[in-house]
């Protein structure tokens, strides 16, 4: 049987090729409003990040989101992703054993 080809996406943060399901997918959506999509199944412009902070700073200390993207972004708007960033990595370091 064929094995299933795993989809490879690249960090902003780290310039690492990762599988798609291990990366956060940042989205900017048709009305300009930039936000994280935890599923990866929202329409829009979609950049990857790995589920850590160091590739965040990284990614928002390099302008990375905004190169992407093609616009500026806030500080407003890199508050509201760290937060909901370290609110999903508080999230899912319950679930490890």
């Amino acid at each position: 049987m064929k094995s299933k080809k795993v989809p490879m996406r690249l960090c902003v943060g780290c310039g690492e090729m990762k599988p798609k399901k291990e990366l956060i997918r940042v989205l900017k959506d048709k009305e300009g409003v930039i936000d994280l999509d935890f599923t990866g199944k929202k329409s829009g412009r979609g950049a990857y990040l790995c589920r850590n902070m160091d590739c965040f700073q990284a990614a928002q200390k390099g302008h990375r989101f905004e190169r992407s993207f093609g616009c500026r972004l806030s500080e407003e708007i890199y508050e509201e992703m760290k937060h909901a960033l370290q609110a999903e990595l508080a999230g899912s370091s319950d679930h490890l054993p």
